[in-house]
């Protein structure tokens, strides 16, 4: 029997290879032809305009999907044909300006795949002690079907870009089918108190913060990469050197992450992976050039990985009450809020390569400060709370009129363990 886990990874698979072949087919197209000023405008009016809206209905929309039997499997099928849907009328406006509205439609319809598969993965492993694991594993299959996808979807781009997009309508329409033994992933219609304590802890909230600085970075190099190797004049092959160096840095990083949650708390997964987005863009900021544009690329999303499974271990181990698939999708929504706030700003003022590293180098630094001081606070107000709760554990295993004596500024302890009358 085909376990519910294996058919969402084997749905993940497909919706993968649908992305792919619509990133083969740009390759070649209007997308990557025309000028990089031209491009910008196009680019930023549609991420406003996709992202928008987003950003309005996302916490409007995820209570109903909540609520709603079959909610998240509904969404994830919606997502595929719509992307289904965007490409076939891409295979028409190649060459033409519409293609920016299609293809960031298509980058939305991911977007909110990415939402709605995170929240269901909860429902698809046997415990929670595999969540970690199972992220692990999607990250993995995502970037080894990318990379097998990307062989048939380049051979049928070689012949026609349209052909390639064709390719990804069949793998969308396939995941539609395979989505639809998916579990139907219903929750709890109201929020428990315990629920809504767990999420507001000091642990959780600053963990969030660290991986939207972390998505942010994502979002802000991607852009950045993409309108600064244009501008200097660099060929299409750089920029698939620069989109292969991601996917295998998200490769080695969801690899990475099961083995260091072995033995590593989540806390120094998480420093770790900040700490490497520091370092690495400061050291490209110094050495410049294409070059350390990829190793850039590599470790940011290598740090990605690792950072993603530590904030979803450390959601499982401190929200142990809370709905999981709910609370995944409400971070997953402000993570992806932060890749498109943070990519908007490269697509208004592209910065030189050595200041956009530094930049990166900057945020990461931010990252590592607001999260060690974080957690500083934390040891210090645990430490706090351990010695209140030793001292009200003492003061209950003395008597009343002891107590009484305690209390009042100056007394003296009493010798015996009762006072004479």
């Amino acid at each position: 029997m085909v376990s519910p886990f294996r058919r969402l990874a084997r749905t993940h698979a497909l919706s993968t290879a649908g992305d792919v072949a619509m990133v083969v087919s740009l390759a070649g197209s209007l997308f990557f032809s025309i000028s990089p000023d031209a491009a910008r405008s196009k680019v930023l009016l549609y991420l406003l305009v996709s992202f928008a809206p987003f950003a309005v209905v996302a916490p409007l929309i995820g209570p109903f999907i909540d609520r709603a039997p079959g909610g998240r499997r509904l969404i994830i099928q919606l997502t595929a044909v719509g992307r289904a849907l965007l490409f076939a009328v891409m295979i028409f406006h190649l060459d033409d300006l519409l293609l920016f509205p299609l293809s960031f439609g298509v980058m939305v319809l991911q977007k909110t795949y990415g939402v709605s598969r995170s929240a269901l993965i909860p429902t698809v492993v046997n415990s929670k002690t595999e969540l970690v694991e199972a992220n692990s594993k999607l990250g993995l299959i995502s970037g080894a079907t990318g990379a097998l996808a990307a062989a048939p979807a380049g051979g049928l781009a070689a012949i026609s870009p349209k052909l390639s997009l064709v390719f990804g309508i069949v793998m969308f329409a396939c995941a539609v089918i395979s989505a639809s033994r998916l579990p139907r992933g219903s929750v709890a219609p109201s929020v428990q108190p315990a629920e809504r304590l767990e999420l507001r802890n000091a642990s959780l909230r600053s963990a969030a913060v660290a991986m939207s600085l972390i998505r942010a970075v994502i979002g802000f190099l991607f852009f950045e990469l993409l309108f600064w190797l244009r501008e200097n004049n660099y060929s299409n092959l750089w920029i698939g050197a620069v989109i292969g160096a991601s996917t295998v840095g998200l490769m080695l990083g969801n690899g990475l992450a099961a083995p260091l949650r072995n033995r590593l708390r989540e806390e120094l997964m998480l420093t770790t992976a900040i700490v490497l987005i520091a370092i690495s863009g400061i050291g490209a900021a110094v050495f410049g050039g294409v070059g350390a544009a990829i190793v850039l690329a590599a470790v940011v999303n290598l740090a990605s990985g690792i950072g993603r499974m530590a904030f979803d271990s450390i959601v499982q181990r401190d929200a142990p009450d809370a709905n999981q698939g709910r609370a995944f999708a409400k971070f997953e929504t402000r993570f992806q809020l932060s890749w498109a706030v943070a990519g908007v700003i490269p697509v208004i003022v592209t910065f030189p390569g050595r200041v956009a590293f530094l930049a990166v180098g900057l945020i990461g630094s931010l990252a590592v400060v607001l999260y060690t001081r974080a957690s500083r606070l934390r040891s210090r107000s645990r430490g706090g709370s351990t010695a209140t709760t030793t001292h009200r554990r003492a003061t209950r295993g003395a008597p009343p009129t002891s107590r009484a004596r305690r209390s009042q500024p100056g007394s003296a302890r009493p010798s015996g363990g009762r006072e004479a009358h």
